[in-house]
């Protein structure tokens, strides 16, 4: 529907769209985590519970993951910014969502505290304290030697890590954030802390709110799945509803 999508790069960005209701201008984009891309399960539950509702999903990986073009140890937050962004540029006559999953939750808080073409976020188990995630996962990995959770698909690259470290944490973009704001966490999350989503709604505005999901991992598995979709569907449904109304 949209055509092919590249990044500044000129790399062809992977998507599927699932319609919704075709009359929508409202649409939610579904961007995934560190290693994933956006036919990880939940993201595809999501994006099909979207639809069901009448909103049209757009999930997509970004460059260097899944079937987009690109080099995965070029992959970094900051490079993902950039593709989100090239996402948006095909959206201009959508109101937009963006759901952004673990380092994806990080890429959605830096451009929506500066880009207003997104006018909802959702942050499923999103990652805040940059830094500090580099250490706990890979500060015992040789970058450019050793691989990501020991996955050979998935090498460590220095670009990756110097890039989580000059970021440091995204709490200070957060607080420039007003559109409505969901954050999502299951309580049994190991790789993300349920405290970063803490630390990152105390510095938000007042209309962020926070969902934990008792015994929810991170990648909200088995029966998490569909009540994190039931939540998530329900809050998007409200808030674009909203806009609606205001415009």
């Amino acid at each position: 529907m949209f055509g092919e999508i590249r990044n500044v790069h000129g790399e062809n960005l992977d998507y599927a769209f699932h319609e919704g209701d075709s009359e929508s201008k409202s649409i939610v984009v579904l961007g995934h985590g560190v290693t994933g891309n956006k036919d990880r399960p939940f993201i595809v539950a999501l994006a099909k519970g979207l639809a069901n509702r009448g909103i049209p999903a757009l999930r997509f990986s970004f460059s260097g993951n899944g079937a987009s073009d690109g080099k995965f140890t070029d992959s970094t937050i900051s490079k993902e910014v950039d593709d989100l962004g090239a996402v948006l540029g095909v959206l201009e006559d959508y109101a937009v969502c963006y759901v952004g999953h673990s380092m994806g939750g990080a890429v959605g808080v830096l451009r929506a505290s500066n880009d207003s073409r997104i006018q909802l976020l959702v942050s499923l188990a999103g990652m805040v304290h940059t830094r500090a995630f580099a250490q706990r996962e890979f500060g015992a990995v040789a970058p450019d030697e050793g691989f990501m959770w020991d996955d050979p698909d998935c090498p460590l690259s220095q670009a990756y890590m110097d890039d989580l470290g000059e970021i440091g944490s995204v709490v200070s973009p957060a607080s420039r954030i007003t559109v409505p704001w969901l954050l999502v966490h299951g309580a049994e999350d190991d790789v993300v802390p349920i405290g970063d989503s803490h630390a990152i709604l105390a510095e938000a505005d007042d209309s962020a709110q926070l969902i934990t999901l008792e015994g929810a991992d991170h990648v909200f598995s088995n029966e998490s799945t569909p009540i994190m979709v039931q939540e998530v569907v329900a809050w998007i449904k409200t808030r674009f509803s909203n806009l609606t109304a205001e415009q």
